[in-house]
């Protein structure tokens, strides 16, 4: 493997960040990836050459975020088989890159799949591949209308629910064009309000691990000239407290059969606080992130970050060839064991309404949510 990083030093990137593309140089295909490690600090594209490549930029969270990685998952399978790597070694790889998010598998699967049924058809390995790719390549497009059409959902809900704009909004982690092939999941629906000038200001957790609602939401905010505040994780209750949040926004990185919500970790107080101060917890996801095969929230596997994060503070900079985990500023004493789970899990009876590119769910009943799967699966039939 033999990634590269290139400095990109354009200031002017539309609101819709290109986080992820395809491309096809002389020397062979590859995935470029916007590293969002390295952001706000300097805007750095990471090239990847093959499946381990890309697992790494998962695994180190250069690319996330639900629906993105379903489409690197998918690319990552179309470039083993442009490549002539082994598909199936590198599908397992990368499928089990983040085990909590379930898009990863999904986007893993389908291009898999599409390539396995090109071979079956009497294909030669080419044509396998431009199948593989050409599965990825759809979803990357989907993904995308998704998008827009969750972001259409979303603000009809907040409208009815809360009539007359104005929207003062909460929201965690990053759930932007740095997560999607279009604009986002949840901050796609702020960002509608903000268009349609109905948000008052979008209130920011920064979020752990890793800070990202600081470091990537707010630069995302920033960027479309929305009206933001940052705030500390454990700030939010007395936000909730003196009356300044009329609604929650989060994404998912999966949704069980029963609409248990995984997300990253500290959404569960906020939907908490939520319910006891009488304020619509809204979950916002594509149809893609509910796992009927995972029963409910106990089910889950929740990924166990490295404790270095929490011991010590650690500002982006450029990764070393062979250096070791850690190495920031300590902010606790050596030896400190740390409790770093990367998502929690919040209860379907918690949740106000999930928001999908075919409509809102609300109450959320494993009987609402096998509805929305079967009709975004009869869409996409016909």
């Amino acid at each position: 493997m033999a990634d590269q990083y290139a400095y990109s030093g354009d200031d002017k990137r539309p609101t819709e960040i290109p986080a992820i593309r395809w491309e096809e140089p002389p020397e062979g295909p590859v995935l470029v990836l916007l590293d969002q490690t390295r952001l706000p600090v300097e805007e750095v594209e990471l090239v990847c050459t093959d499946a381990p490549a890309l697992v790494e930029a998962i695994r180190s969270l250069a690319v996330r975020g639900a629906p993105l990685l379903g489409i690197a998952g998918a690319y990552g399978v179309a470039l083993a088989a442009v490549r002539g790597f082994d598909v199936d070694e590198a599908a397992v790889a990368l499928a089990g890159a983040r085990p909590t998010a379930v898009n990863l598998a999904v986007g893993v699967r389908r291009a898999q799949a599409a390539h396995e049924a090109a071979l079956a058809n009497g294909g030669d390995i080419r044509q396998a591949a431009a199948a593989a790719l050409a599965a990825a390549r759809q979803l990357h497009r989907e993904d995308a209308e998704a998008s827009g059409r969750m972001a259409e959902h979303g603000l009809a809900l907040l409208d009815e629910l809360l009539p007359g704009g104005g929207h003062r909004i909460l929201t965690h982690c990053n759930t932007g064009s740095l997560v999607s092939g279009g604009e986002g999941t949840a901050f796609a629906v702020a960002l509608a309000a903000h268009r349609a000038g109905r948000l008052r200001r979008l209130w920011v957790d920064e979020t752990r691990p890793l800070l990202q609602g600081a470091r990537l939401t707010a630069y995302e905010a920033a960027r479309s000239g929305m009206a933001y505040t940052l705030l500390t994780d454990n700030a939010a209750g007395s936000l909730f407290a003196a009356g300044e949040v009329d609604a929650v926004l989060i994404g998912a990185d999966r949704i069980t059969a029963d609409g248990s919500v995984a997300n990253k970790v500290g959404s569960y107080p906020l939907a908490v606080l939520a319910r006891y101060h009488h304020v619509p917890f809204i979950v916002v996801a594509p149809v893609t992130t509910v796992d009927p095969d995972t029963p409910d929230g106990a089910s889950i596997e929740v990924e166990q970050r490295a404790g270095h994060e929490v011991t010590e503070f650690v500002a982006p900079q450029v990764p070393v060839t062979g250096a070791e985990a850690g190495g920031g500023i300590p902010v606790a004493p050596l030896g400190t064991q740390a409790y770093n789970p990367a998502f929690d899990v919040t209860p379907p009876e918690l949740v106000t309404a999930i928001v999908t590119e075919e409509g809102a769910v609300s109450p959320v009943t494993a009987e609402a949510l096998a509805e929305v799967c079967a009709r975004s699966r009869r869409v996409s039939a016909g």
